[in-house]
Parts: C-alpha cells; sequence; structure tokens
C-alpha cells in the first residue's frame, strides 16, 4: 500500500507542545489524537516531534492512541493473553526480533485482508482461507526455526530452565495450531 502525504513524498511534520496540543505544519492547525488516527487509516506518513526538543515522539503518541481505542468502550482488539505475551517479551532474548516479526505478520495479514473476509462470506473452510493459513503458519514456523532452532523439532524429554520455556512454547504453538485448524474446518 503507498502512502500518502501532504506534498510529493513528504512526511507530515506535526509537533506536540507543552500544553499537549498537536500541530499539523502541513495544514498550519491545531490536531486532535481522533485526526491522527484518521490520517493512520488513510496511510498519511507522518512525523510527530516535541516542539520543545524537536525530539520524535510518533512512537509514544502511536501507542497513546492505541491505548485510547482500546479503552473508548468499543471492542478491544488486543486480547489480554496477547498483552500478557508481549509484556512478557520485554527483557526476553527475542525482544529486538518481535518488532520485525510483528510488522511482517502485519503486513502479511493487510495484503490478506480481502481475501481473508471473502473467506468469513463463504465459510471459512474456503480454499483462500486455507492457503493464508498454510501461508501464515510457514511464516511463523520460519520465524521459530531463525529465532529458536531446533523448536519446531520434537524434543523427547524436554527439562530444565530453556528445556521447560521450549515446551512450554510448544504447547503454545499446538494450542494455536489447533485453533486455527479448527477456524479452517
Amino acid at each position: 500500500m503507498a502512502k500518502k502525504s501532504a506534498g510529493e513524498g513528504d512526511t507530515v511534520i506535526v509537533k506536540k507542545y507543552a500544553n499537549r496540543r498537536l500541530y499539523n505544519t502541513s495544514t498550519s492547525s491545531y490536531i486532535t489524537l481522533e485526526d491522527l488516527a484518521a490520517m493512520v487509516r488513510d496511510n498519511v506518513d507522518f512525523q510527530v516531534l516535541d516542539a520543545k526538543t524537536g525530539e520524535d515522539i510518533t512512537h509514544s503518541i502511536l501507542t497513546q492512541i492505541i491505548m485510547d481505542e482500546e479503552a473508548s468502550g468499543g471492542e478491544q482488539m488486543l486480547p489480554v493473553s496477547f498483552l500478557r505475551q508481549l509484556i512478557g517479551m520485554y527483557g526476553n532474548s527475542m525482544q529486538a526480533m518481535m518488532p520485525s516479526y510483528l510488522e511482517a505478520a502485519m503486513t502479511n495479514f493487510r495484503e490478506n485482508q480481502g481475501k481473508i473476509r471473502e473467506a468469513f462470506e463463504k465459510g471459512i473452510s474456503s480454499t483462500p482461507f486455507a492457503k493464508i493459513h498454510e501461508t501464515n503458519m510457514a511464516m511463523m514456523r520460519a520465524a521459530t526455526d531463525v529465532l529458536m532452532p531446533g523448536m519446531n523439532k520434537r524434543a523427547d524429554k524436554p527439562s530444565g530452565g530453556q528445556n521447560d520455556e521450549i515446551a512450554a512454547l510448544r504447547k503454545q504453538m499446538a494450542e494455536m495450531q489447533k485453533k486455527l485448524d479448527e477456524l479452517s474446518k
């Protein structure tokens, strides 16, 4: 998906002032977090800078938008189990790998969003959904092989420290596989 922006390939600069107001420099107007969320949905490329220091604070502003969306009282997108697992990854040896993995998974999902919607409309057992499922599982297996070599191979008797963690991860993967298989039927 190509990103739109204010000019020809320019990134919109939004300045955040100490009074918590956001100023869109391309439209010379104050905006809200809801406006930034709409810009994300419209694929407008923007960067949020602290007006005093010039520091890039885009990450924290996007995180704040997600928190506001999750707390809005509507349907939540991030399940508690996912949030717990995500928090558990902080400080873990795989923390550095998670951003690129999550980005790739989201890109894959967005690219296949139309096919997924069509599959649900026709019935989950349709062929496009099965193909998407296979692609997602192959991507997960490949990432697992890179991040934790040997995890996809069954160990007869895992024991102690890292082997216990691997056994727990295997169990989680098996549960996820079972749920995905049930969805594809």
